[in-house]
């Protein structure tokens, strides 16, 4: 039973290792090789040399997970990544949070001159699909369901946050919530994102929470979930005022209501929307509670446009948190056919 204890952990840290190698080939565009590769892993703690390295090259060969460029090194394979996107799902909890901290904190946005980076989500939806929703996608934004009223697209190839356009395919991006948390940064505000949740609206009003899941409890972006799930009825609330929408919920401290109030009215301005409601400090909103000395705030899905495009039958590959676009790619919702006619 010893023994058996002994290889199951250093099967396990072997695991950590080929998984460490396969995220680091996955950040770079082109290949590593052993000695650039051992820098990197000496970087993050691992204890290893470059015979090591080559050791590990060849049984990831052999898995396909990826493939001898010669003296150039090693670069991942289709296979590779996809181990990554299913291996260690333990390890991944908590990435999400992880990630939106890290977004906030690159993001460059300057509201004062709407210059730089805002944080986008993508959508990837057959071209002559997407023309025949223009006006359905319009909707949800005047009703007020969309992240604030601008978005973007990218035609087949281009590269949209981290995600590459299919041949055949439009990418349609939509700003982040998670942008707000940007915004605020940069004036001193920290916010701290308290889970992802489908509110159920009522006679065209906020009512309660239905499900929510929290950010760092999941791998998977809250929104993108329920919208896989058909758990999402964004086209009811749209048509009839009655229905359920992504959302997701911040606390801020007490002593920047004020100001977060003032900034919201600048975000609108310039088309990144804002929080659809702030509450007191310490009062639970819509049943929530919220930390002393903190008020809770509710914000607009980014991903509502997309849940209704899955709503209509419409088989769309979503990515929350995609990265970062520049704020010069986003257009008014209203320039969305003119702009699919000209990719």
């Amino acid at each position: 039973m010893l023994l058996w204890g002994r290889l199951l952990i250093v099967n396990e840290k072997i695991e950590k290792k080929e998984l460490a190698i396969l995220r680091l080939l996955e950040k770079v565009d082109g290949p590593l090789t052993s000695s650039r590769l051992m820098d990197n892993l000496h970087a993050m703690g691992y204890e290893v040399s470059e015979r090591t390295i080559r050791h590990y090259f060849k049984e990831l060969d052999s898995r396909g997970l990826t493939v001898n460029c010669g003296k150039r090194g090693r670069a991942i394979t289709e296979k590779g990544l996809q181990e990554l996107r299913e291996a260690r799902v333990f390890d991944k909890v908590g990435f999400l949070s992880a990630r939106i901290d890290q977004l906030t904190y690159r993001m460059n946005f300057d509201l004062a001159r709407k210059t730089g980076t805002v944080i986008a989500n993508i959508s990837i939806v057959e071209a002559d699909l997407l023309r025949g929703l223009v006006s359905r996608i319009g909707q949800v934004y005047e009703a007020g369901y969309g992240m604030g009223n601008r978005m973007a697209l990218f035609g087949p190839g281009q590269k949209a946050g981290d995600v590459v356009v299919p041949e055949g395919m439009v990418g349609m991006g939509t700003v982040c919530s998670i942008t707000l948390n940007g915004v605020l940064l940069a004036r001193g505000i920290p916010a701290y994102s308290s889970f992802g949740g489908l509110l159920e609206i009522r006679d065209n009003r906020p009512s309660r929470f239905v499900e929510i899941i929290k950010y760092d409890g999941t791998s998977l972006d809250p929104l993108e979930i329920f919208i896989k799930g058909g758990m999402t009825s964004a086209l009811a609330a749209v048509e009839t005022g009655n229905g359920r929408i992504g959302v997701g919920f911040r606390e801020l401290p007490a002593d920047s209501r004020d100001n977060v109030l003032a900034l919201n009215g600048k975000l609108e301005e310039v088309g990144l929307g804002g929080f659809m409601m702030v509450g007191w400090p310490g009062q639970p909103l819509l049943e929530v509670p919220v930390n002393e000395g903190r008020v809770g705030a509710i914000v607009i899905g980014g991903l509502n446009p997309a849940a209704t495009l899955e709503e209509s039958g419409v088989k769309v590959g979503s990515r929350a948190l995609a990265g970062m676009i520049e704020y010069d790619e986003l257009f008014h919702y209203s320039e969305m056919g003119e702009r699919l006619d000209g990719l």
